[in-house]
């Protein structure tokens, strides 16, 4: 009788289902998930050492992710958000959704000195409007040529409403031209050929030959000549410097899962994560990598001036300034 018992408690011992791991939902922007993006490496390289699961999930460009997360509020699902910027900290901040990383500042290594106890960097590069040299012999070389351009040779945007790319082009309007950025609005508007929800859908214009120019990164012509063995496509320097931008990824105070949430952020600071930014996201890490960036990165474009808001900057006039394009814009 005892071994047939213990026979059975043995067969159950088996047939038992092992503990389910933890889930880890990282909101993000869903070019960051794409089969091509870092998401999928990411994801493979932390649940080697987290025993969870990572599920993405991603409702658009960047400032989308904010947006949803607002209309979410408490009862968001996310434990991280990765993807929002430096425009976006000072909103995101104020929800009061988000806690404090308790991690050491001084890992990241960005252009600007960092001290958000909110928010880490994980990437950052520049704006830049990206060409292609079989269509356009002369690219501008200011964003006052491109104002004043050509109108036959359009550019494509992003829609600083739904992308941080298109807000980041607005905020770089708004610090070249200051109180003229509406009569410059007005002067562009005959070149964009159109304005996307985000910079997936601005890209895919530009590649397919819809248009020369498009908004992009300093970063951008890296793709082609690593992955495609192309300098067909560059970005232009302009002289009046490049907006930056560094981008972030936080913690939701409210999680159930906030150690595994700071054990992912720890994470994102190291070479498991930071070198996949390079060749993945097309950007400049802002943490540790374990080598040193492709040849490719030493030929791009480098900004002789740095442009940047500071977060509260952009939170006190982010509605005005998008309030001033869409007037300009729209007449």
């Amino acid at each position: 009788m005892k071994k047939t018992l213990t026979a059975l408690f043995a067969l159950v011992l088996l047939a038992a289902p092992a503990a389910a791991k933890e889930t880890l939902t990282i909101y993000t922007y869903d070019s960051f998930v794409a089969e091509w993006g870092p998401g999928p490496k990411v994801k493979e390289e932390f649940e080697k050492v987290c025993d969870c699961t990572v599920e993405w999930v991603a409702p658009g460009d960047g400032v989308a992710l904010l947006n949803r997360l607002k209309l979410e509020g408490a009862s968001t699902k996310a434990d991280v958000v990765l993807g929002l910027d430096t425009n976006l900290t000072a909103e995101a901040r104020a929800t009061g959704l988000f806690g404090k990383h308790d991690l050491d500042v001084a890992s990241a290594k960005t252009p600007i000195p960092w001290t958000d106890d909110h928010f880490m960097p994980f990437d950052y590069g520049y704006f830049a409007v990206v060409y292609d040299t079989q269509a356009m012999t002369t690219p501008p070389k200011s964003l006052d040529e491109l104002v004043n351009g050509d109108a036959a040779q359009k550019i494509v945007l992003q829609d600083p409403r739904s992308s941080t790319p298109g807000l980041g082009f607005l905020l770089w309007m708004k610090k070249v031209y200051g109180d003229k950025a509406a009569e410059a609005w007005k002067k562009l508007q005959p070149r964009v050929l159109t304005v996307t929800p985000g910079w997936s859908e601005a890209y895919a214009l530009f590649t397919k030959g819809e248009a020369p120019m498009v908004l992009s990164y300093t970063t951008s012509p890296a793709y082609h000549v690593i992955a495609e063995n192309s300098e067909r496509y560059k970005a232009a320097g302009f002289a009046e410097g490049h907006y930056l931008q560094v981008e972030v990824a936080g913690l939701i105070e409210a999680s159930p899962r906030k150690d595994l949430a700071r054990k992912f952020l720890a994470f994102m600071m190291g070479p498991g994560f930071q070198d996949q930014i390079p060749t993945t996201n097309w950007m400049f890490p802002a943490g540790e990598t374990s080598g040193p960036l492709p040849p490719a990165f030493d030929a791009l474009v480098k900004p002789d001036k740095t442009l940047l808001f500071t977060p509260e900057e952009v939170d006190q006039n982010r509605r005005a300034w998008i309030d001033e394009w869409l007037n300009a814009t729209t007449q």
